[in-house]
């Protein structure tokens, strides 16, 4: 009986180094941030002509497995419309992002954000023309390796301001075309 108990705990013991791993996969190092810049081209949700263009720069934290905060910023100021003249919008955000797993090489995310919107309007009273409000946002995109840790990045924004000028919503939502630049770098074993 005695050796029955014996060979079946040296079975489950010769099993062991079957399961332990010589060298990593990858090796990790740095900080898990990356950083970006593009140029965005958006539509104001304002009079007429509604297309503006403008920049756009952004950070992700990674926090777990695709988990992140992103921290995000937004001027929208170039190309105006004649009958725009004035017409300005600023956003600073932030929230969450979640970085899905590579697809043929592309990187899709989707992210919520919150912040403030600022912006400049023309408006018949030269008193009033510029005002700040809280919005929420909505996006997704997908990053492209271009090389080592620089990646091209698109990216689509629905941005959703509340009681604008009292009783309205403004919708203003664009594309963002930049790179992003990882600070971690990884390092594949085979």
């Amino acid at each position: 009986m005695r050796s029955k108990h014996v060979l079946a705990i040296l079975a489950l013991l010769s099993g062991l180094p079957a399961v332990a791993q010589v060298a990593p996969a990858a090796k990790v190092g740095g900080l898990p941030l990356s950083v970006g810049a593009g140029l965005s081209d958006y539509s104001v949700d304002y009079g007429p002509g509604r297309r503006m263009l403008g920049v756009s720069a952004w950070a992700d934290y990674n926090i777990f497995r695709g988990i992140g905060i992103e921290a995000e910023g937004t001027s929208i100021f170039a190309d105006k419309p004649q009958a725009l003249s004035k017409m300005r919008q600023d956003t600073i955000k932030g929230g969450f992002v979640y970085k899905f797993h590579p697809v043929f090489k592309i990187n899709p995310y989707v992210k919520v954000l919150g912040g403030l919107g600022s912006i400049d309007f023309p408006d018949r009273n030269p008193l009033y023309t510029h005002d700040t409000y809280g919005l929420a946002a909505a996006g997704a995109g997908a990053e492209y390796r271009v090389v080592r840790n620089l990646f091209v990045r698109a990216d689509y924004e629905y941005e959703r301001w509340s009681k604008f000028h009292g009783h309205h919503t403004l919708t203003p939502n664009g594309i963002t075309i930049g790179a992003t630049y990882y600070l971690r770098r990884i390092h594949r074993n085979y």
